[in-house]
């Protein structure tokens, strides 16, 4: 028993370190983050004591009004956080891969499977929606890489659908920030196995990664194609 306590107690320290450096982190881009939440909490705790004074019951509807104020302001955070951390990432090479890897289960992700000299990059996730092919770049140089690995994976996988979706704030793209619910909305047409299947056969065929490893995530924005390697698309 002592040993349980003494291990959560260990493991609240470093959750308040993490929340306390998100929230420092999305201040830099949300400055009123502080005061939004403040009166989040305040009017959802005011608004439940105000109905508890009138039926009668205060201290009931005091107590209720603080623990969802609590969590009206935990969401309220969580909201923003994300929408600030979305909005540093806009723009840098490989943010969409970092979306990506954090869709949820029943995806697997292979970051960069095509690329070209000007850092215009697809990646590559596989779920019961079938393979979508998410590019970030240029929208005229992307087009051409996304042929090429349709082209490449119907070698393979020509009975899976495959859906093509490009990163960017411009007429028929996807901004980062929504690039999650957009490939979760995608309607499911494959089971587990058949998902584990497609994926042995993408596996199999290889691609990019497997011959030039690159860093999860956002990519430095000096980042070259080293001459000599694999042929690009």
């Amino acid at each position: 028993m002592a040993r349980k306590e003494t291990a959560a107690d260990a493991a609240n320290p470093g959750r308040l370190k993490q929340i306390a450096l998100t929230y420092k982190m999305t201040r830099k881009a949300d400055p009123r983050i502080g005061l939004v939440i403040a009166a989040v909490g305040i009017v959802t705790f005011g608004a439940f004591l105000a109905i508890g004074f009138l039926i009668g019951h205060p201290i009931y509807l005091g107590i209720l009004g603080f623990v969802l104020a609590f969590l009206a302001m935990a969401i309220v955070f969580g909201r923003r956080a994300e929408r600030a951390a979305f909005g540093q990432m806009e723009g840098q090479p490989g943010a969409a891969a970092a979306v990506l890897d954090k869709i949820g289960r029943g995806w697997t992700t292979t970051p960069a499977v095509a690329m070209n000299r000007s850092q215009d990059v697809v990646h590559r996730t596989v779920g019961k929606a079938g393979i979508v092919l998410v590019a970030e770049g240029n929208p005229n140089r992307v087009k051409s890489l996304l042929a090429a690995e349709k082209r490449r994976m119907a070698r393979v996988v020509s009975d899976v659908p495959v859906h093509d979706v490009i990163v960017g704030t411009g007429e028929g793209q996807v901004p980062l920030k929504k690039l999650r619910t957009t490939l979760l909305k995608l309607p499911r047409v494959l089971q587990g196995p058949q998902v584990t299947a497609t994926n042995d056969r993408l596996r199999a065929m290889g691609d990019l990664m497997s011959n030039m490893p690159l860093p999860k995530g956002p990519m430095p924005k000096g980042m070259r194609m080293p001459r000599g390697g694999p042929k690009m698309r």
